[in-house]
């Protein structure tokens, strides 16, 4: 019986950060993983996506070379076996990276599953689930099968997808996020089941790359977390670029053909249509991966598919913590990765913050790119907020403009009483990494005057959110 000071379940950003953290604090870190280091996000999901958006994003300019005063000869054409490769190639760096980080820091490594038998003790066997393929090789040097006791033990196990019954993924006509990355062809066609981020930035890559692609959505407007006005300008974009969006709209039933899809929709209206494509992808969300540890038996409280934990990551048992997907939304592997750190710094003894989930940004790396942080206009106005809003289009920003991305709006929230940022949302080109500015800000306790007096460089895209504060209080400059 192997004694640590904390043990992880899971590798994914939450739990391999963790351990990290962990180690630098001098504590004798443990991490389990039954399948793949770096969890979903390294292997299937944030980074390999981004491969494939990348792949998307040069055709995309390769096919309107003649836009930027440049003349390609023949025809632009892709292996799907290529795209798909690159992306993989991607994934098995990271992983691979995520195996130096642990030797690194002198953590150890043990390859299986784990099942809590009481509180402060797993046994871990081999894994009773086979792992998706491909899989990269299990890392030398790790540890197996066996009994391992800790004073701390966090739950990291994230989260797979959701299905609905009667429309489960059968991983050859109906697609979750796994199938949907690694296609043995191009599909001619596509039936996108939900536009939060997953369904709207793989609905935003099969179109680019020709695909004709519906996407369905049960809420009244694409990426339904986003401010509505934001949301009406990514549809109008991506309505433009030939995909056909169904919002307060269900889908009822599916019937599988020999090589197609045909769903039975119905809007909010009552009314009902057929359509077929080759392929559909089911991304109606995630429900977190809180079986078989063990945790009914220990009684740790479970809500909805997730673990209930306080600002620090406690779970309700005492030594037990939960962190990232499992512990509930957002489920994004930024939160889960300070969720870790600050969990961890919390059993040190550290003085820290409790999470505030209003200042985690949000990102979807769509053609438009859409990002944002805090409450929409909406969501101030509930909670009875008096606001001032402004807007800055891209159209007026000579970066953009220079870019051939002038197509995008930047939009900032305020309370009109204090000038409390409120909230930041942009569409737009390379926004999701302009949002930080935002989430900067709105740490710092940042009011609208010293977002004015700040000098942004010229020329680039952030000094539109410069122009959007300056517009809430009507001192736009370039607009």
């Amino acid at each position: 019986m192997s004694a640590y000071d904390i043990i992880i379940i899971g590798s994914g950003p939450g739990g391999y950060v963790a351990a990290i953290r962990a180690a630098q604090l001098g504590l004798k870190t443990a991490i389990v993983e039954r399948e793949h280091l770096g969890g979903i996000c390294l292997n299937w999901g944030c980074i390999p996506t981004k491969a494939l958006l990348r792949t998307a994003e040069i055709y995309h300019f390769a096919q309107h070379a003649k836009d930027y005063g440049l003349k390609l000869e023949g025809t632009i054409t892709y292996d799907p076996a290529d795209v798909v490769k690159r992306s993989r190639g991607v994934s098995g760096r990271l992983n691979g990276g995520v195996g130096f980080l642990m030797k690194k820091n002198k953590i150890d490594v043990i390859w299986g599953e784990a099942k809590l038998t009481k509180p402060g003790e797993i046994v871990v066997a081999a894994s009773s689930k086979p792992a998706v393929q491909p899989q990269h090789p299990v890392p030398k040097g790790t540890l197996g099968a066996g009994t391992y006791t800790a004073k701390h033990i966090i739950i990291a196990t994230g989260a797979r997808p959701r299905a609905l019954p009667g429309i489960e993924p059968d991983g050859k006509l109906i697609w979750t996020y796994f199938e949907a990355m690694v296609p043995p062809a191009m599909p001619k066609s596509l039936i996108v089941m939900g536009s939060g981020a997953i369904g709207i930035e793989f609905a935003s890559f099969y179109r680019t790359m020709g695909v004709e692609v519906t996407v369905v959505e049960v809420m009244g407007q694409v990426m339904p977390v986003e401010d509505a006005e934001i949301s009406a300008i990514a549809r109008k974009s991506f309505e433009k670029q030939g995909m056909k969006i169904l919002t307060s709209t269900k889908v009822t039933k599916v019937v599988k053909g020999a090589n197609s899809v045909t769903a039975t929709l119905e809007d909010d209206k009552g009314n009902k249509q057929d359509i077929t494509a080759e392929r559909m992808i089911s991304a109606v969300g995630v429900v977190g991966n809180i079986e078989n540890l063990g945790l009914e038996a220990l009684g740790v409280k479970t809500d909805r598919g997730c673990v209930v934990i306080d600002g620090y990551g406690r779970t309700n048992v005492p030594g037990l913590y939960a962190i990232g997907d499992v512990a509930g939304p957002p489920m994004l592997a930024h939160k889960a990765e300070h969720e870790g750190v600050l969990c961890v710094e919390h059993i040190k003894g550290l003085h820290v913050h409790p999470m505030d989930k209003r200042k985690i940004p949000g990102c979807t790396y769509c053609h438009p790119q859409v990002a944002s942080v805090g409450l929409t206009e909406a969501k101030a106005k509930e909670a009875g907020y008096s606001v001032k809003v402004g807007r800055f289009s891209f159209g007026a920003n000579g970066k953009a403009i220079a870019l051939g991305e002038d197509n995008g709006l930047v939009k900032t929230v305020f309370d009109a009483k204090t000038g409390q940022l409120l909230g930041a949302h942009m569409v737009g080109a390379e926004v999701t990494e302009l949002i930080q500015g935002f989430v900067v800000a709105m740490n710092l306790e940042t009011t609208e005057e010293d977002l004015m007096h700040t000098i942004f460089p010229h020329p680039t895209l952030s000094e539109m959110m410069k122009e959007s504060v300056l517009d809430a209080y009507g001192k736009a400059l370039n607009a």
